[in-house]
C-alpha cells in the first residue's frame, strides 16, 4: 500500500479508536448487565480506555513516521478531512437528539451518557472510513 503519512495516520486512528472503544463498550455492557447503574463507576474504565487509545495512537504514529517520512499536510488532505467531517456530522446530531429524547423519557443517566458517547464514536468512525474512501478514490 503506497499511502501518504496522512492516510496512514487515518488508519492508525481508525484501528486505535475501534480497538479501545469497542473494548470499552464491551466492558461497560458487562458492568451494566451485572447491575452497575451508577455513572461515576464507569469513569475509571473510560479513563483507562482513553489512556490506552493515546498510547496506541502515539506508538502507531511513531512507527508510521519511522517507516516513511511524514510529508506536510496539503490542500488535498484538508479537503478530504473537511468533506469526511461534513458527511459524518449528521450522526452526532442524531446522537444528540437521541440523548435529549432519552432525558425527556427519563432514561437512566448511564444509558443517556453511553448513547451520546456511542454516537460520537460512530460519527468519528464514519469520518475516518470516509477519509479512507476519499484517499483511495483520489479526491
Amino acid at each position: 500500500m503506497n499511502a501518504s503519512f496522512e492516510e496512514r495516520s487515518v488508519w492508525i486512528q481508525l484501528f486505535g479508536m475501534s480497538l479501545v472503544l469497542f473494548g470499552y463498550f464491551f466492558v461497560a455492557w458487562q458492568m451494566w448487565s451485572q447491575g452497575v447503574t451508577a455513572l461515576p463507576v464507569y469513569v475509571p474504565v473510560f479513563a483507562v480506555g482513553v489512556i490506552l487509545m493515546v498510547i496506541c495512537m502515539v506508538a502507531g504514529h511513531v512507527a508510521a513516521a519511522i517507516a516513511g517520512r511524514p510529508d506536510g499536510r496539503d490542500e488535498r488532505d484538508r479537503l478530504i478531512e473537511w468533506r469526511a467531517e461534513s458527511n459524518s456530522g449528521w450522526l452526532v446530531a442524531t446522537g444528540v437528539i437521541a440523548g435529549i429524547s432519552g432525558m425527556v423519557l427519563s432514561a437512566p443517566n448511564v444509558w443517556t451518557a453511553h448513547l451520546l458517547l456511542f454516537f460520537l464514536f460512530l460519527s468519528t468512525l464514519l469520518k475516518l472510513v470516509l477519509q479512507l474512501i476519499y484517499y483511495r478514490r483520489g479526491i
